[in-house]
């Protein structure tokens, strides 16, 4: 088989940057595709000694002809989609939003099927945001294949995408795995409407009050565990574009603040949260995607909160840490 070279889109973000660690620990070559900016996450959870070993090309991801020139150039194999504006982004500029998340993701779509003698694996980031509030389904965790009722305009162009991917494999065989990411947490983790529970657990390391601007159940992920399934699912070669939702651990927004407290318990009675449930989803099945590229190790809550608060504190001991950027 001809050597691995993974291109990760939207890198600069949380989940990208554990997905370039990952693979970075294999020895895989890494492109990442970006807009020009600061990689203080890639940063942070890897160290500049090894984010050296990144090679960034700089272009946006709706410039299908800058996009294209990078897979080719660079003999691409396997592509790890992520780039995307999140629910607060896409509400302030809706059409803004649906050119980076639906037009981008077809200029991803169609790069790779206009060169699947090269490219030989694609996923792609979709979100629990595309179901509609629990009260909607069945009781107990939504099922992969449940029907998606998205509430925002952001999990509108989610469920474009995946429907984009079906109508690729339809027409031209085009294989794809999407996957849907819930509460993902853990270091890099500083924007999105489920960032504040990771913001609270750096808040409680520096010694601020903290409110988690969410209440009820959720289903967390840390997102090295999110980065894992990405690359197994890269390099599953499935058939079709079948989309999963991914496990985790169902926590309540109460769990949330006693798990820190527990590890730092000077932060007692100063991390609150919403008393109102938040309109997501507030767990999903996982085991089809297990199923499909085999198990992913997902890390018990308590102990994805040790390991953040403990990378917290090295982060602010080595200095790599701008705890004001990524609280705010």
């Amino acid at each position: 088989m001809p050597e691995e070279r993974f291109l990760i889109t939207g890198a600069l973000g949380c989940i990208g940057a554990w997905t370039v660690k990952r693979l970075l620990a294999e020895h895989v070559p890494v492109w990442t595709y970006d807009l020009p900016g600061n990689p203080h996450r890639l940063r942070l959870v890897m160290g500049d000694d090894v984010l050296k070993r990144v090679t960034f090309v700089e272009g946006d991801i709706t410039d299908q002809a800058r996009f294209e020139q990078a897979i080719v150039d660079n003999g691409i194999t396997h592509l790890v989609h992520l780039a995307a504006l999140q629910v607060p982004f896409v509400r302030a500029d809706p059409v803004q939003g649906m050119r980076v998340n639906v037009v981008g993701s077809t200029i991803v779509f169609e790069t790779a099927q206009r060169h699947a003698g090269q490219v030989q694996g694609l996923v792609y980031a979709s979100s629990i945001g595309v179901y509609g509030p629990a009260s909607l389904y069945p009781p107990g965790p939504i099922a992969h294949d449940a029907p998606l009722l998205p509430a925002t305009l952001y999990g509108v162009s989610k469920m474009t995408d995946e429907w984009t991917a079906k109508v690729y494999w339809q027409d031209y065989k085009l294989r794809s795995v999407g996957i849907r990411p819930a509460f993902v947490y853990g270091p890099a983790r500083d924007q999105g409407v489920t960032s504040t529970p990771t913001k609270a657990m750096l808040a409680a390391v520096v010694g601020r009050p903290y409110h988690i601007t969410l209440g009820g159940n959720g289903l967390f992920q840390h997102a090295d565990d999110v980065a894992k399934s990405l690359i197994m699912a890269a390099r599953a070669r499935i058939d079709g574009a079948p989309v999963y939702n991914l496990g985790g651990t169902k926590v309540s927004m109460a769990e949330v603040a006693a798990a820190i407290e527990t590890v730092v318990p000077e932060s007692t009675g100063t991390i609150t949260f919403e008393p109102k449930p938040h309109p997501f989803a507030e767990d999903a099945d996982g085991r089809p995607l297990e199923a499909a590229i085999g198990p992913v190790g997902w890390r018990p809550f308590a102990e994805g909160v040790r390991g953040t608060i403990a990378d917290f504190r090295a982060a602010i001991a080595a200095g790599t840490l701008d705890v004001e950027r990524a609280i705010a």
